[in-house]
């Protein structure tokens, strides 16, 4: 059997959770933007309180027995899938439940007549169910509860955009998971400009809204080199050592970006963009900006500069320096073509220079 630890980020919609444990039941509500750890091995089961909202929730799962394999056990059977309790032999849970066979079979008999996992409950039921249940807002940090990513500390924010991050230094319920939990909102035409983790691989889900990514790869990058033709298209966009790996996004879409690779974000001009996050090994992360105010490049010494990416320091700073005002999220329809430009030419250099860490 495998188990597991999760986290559920509720989507959309409103959701009590009743989370089913050794000598307790706890009763959450979760929200928009709420997460919530669930431990190995724990039993659960969700009802959706709004009769107008569909209820998606995004999760995180962590086997412990099999890593990565994962499949969800049911007390309680349906049409597409049998109870646990089925995998037993009659003698022993005849014998373990004091009943005879005759109440055992109508038992699981009744389970085939619901036609899933998800049934339709009434409203008194629901009510009932809704009792006692606690919000993320009346619970400390210190709590297990569910913890509300729109109420933590902004990371990064400004006009363009706000990022957000429960980390387990701040949440004892994320404390040995090793995992960082975000929620990022882009302004429509900005973008989350280049940036890397030294450490963590992010796992990232579009909740709303369209855009694109660009991240730089040097694995597709030495896999191209077996082919003449492919090689020579990838020297010519990444100067032979990077691929540019880009993808539209919109709602429903995943992406991975693997630690150490270059990646930037950015939302259509129609639309904000909305994500969520999260980061898996993230312990000692640090979080490095190729761009605006606090871009690593502007913390090296006036010869690193030069030797680094064979330019004069005054060239460099011209191109890292002009747009300290801002940081993390920034505009992308206000640059001119000749900027662009240069920008472009020094990338291959910069991811040079990230790929050292």
């Amino acid at each position: 059997m495998v188990t597991l630890d999760l986290l559920r980020g509720s989507r959309k919609g409103k959701a009590i959770i009743k989370v089913v444990q050794k000598n307790r039941i706890e009763s959450f509500n979760l929200e928009c933007k709420d997460a919530l750890r669930l431990p190995a091995g724990t039993t659960v089961y969700i009802i959706n309180r709004d009769n107008n909202e569909r209820l998606e929730i995004v999760k995180l799962i962590q086997p412990v027995n099999n890593p990565g394999q994962f499949r969800e056990y049911y007390v309680a059977g349906a049409q597409n899938s049998e109870s646990y309790l089925r995998a037993f032999s009659n003698e022993i849970l005849e014998a373990s439940l004091n009943t005879n066979r005759s109440q055992l079979q109508n038992f699981f008999r009744q389970q085939k007549g619901n036609g899933g996992q998800i049934v339709k409950a009434s409203q008194e039921k629901i009510i009932a169910l809704s009792q006692h249940a606690m919000s993320s807002s009346r619970r400390g940090r210190s709590s297990g509860g569910p913890i509300s990513l729109q109420r933590q500390r902004l990371l990064y924010s400004n006009q363009f955009g706000r990022f957000f991050e429960a980390s387990p230094e701040e949440h004892r319920q994320l404390q040995g998971m090793d995992v960082l939990v975000h929620y990022v909102e882009i302004k429509r035409g900005a973008m989350l400009v280049p940036h890397f983790n030294s450490r963590a691989t992010v796992i990232v889900y579009v909740a709303e809204g369209t855009g694109s990514f660009e991240m730089a790869c040097p694995h597709l990058s030495r896999q191209g080199q077996e082919y003449q033709d492919r090689r020579e298209q990838e020297e010519e966009e990444s100067g032979g050592q990077y691929h540019r790996v880009t993808a539209r996004l919109s709602r429903g879409d995943t992406f991975i970006v693997p630690a150490g690779h270059p990646v930037a974000v950015i939302a259509s001009q129609n639309e904000d963009l909305r994500l969520f996050g999260f980061s898996v090994n993230a312990e000692n992360n640090q979080r490095n900006f190729l761009a605006g105010q606090d871009n690593i490049i502007n913390q090296l010494e006036r010869e690193e500069k030069e030797l680094a990416f064979n330019m004069p320091a005054e060239e460099i700073d011209q191109l890292f320096r002009t747009n300290l005002t801002e940081s993390y999220f920034m505009p992308i329809d206000r640059q001119s073509d000749e900027r662009r430009q240069g920008r472009d030419q020094l990338l291959t250099s910069i991811l040079d220079f990230a790929a050292i860490f």
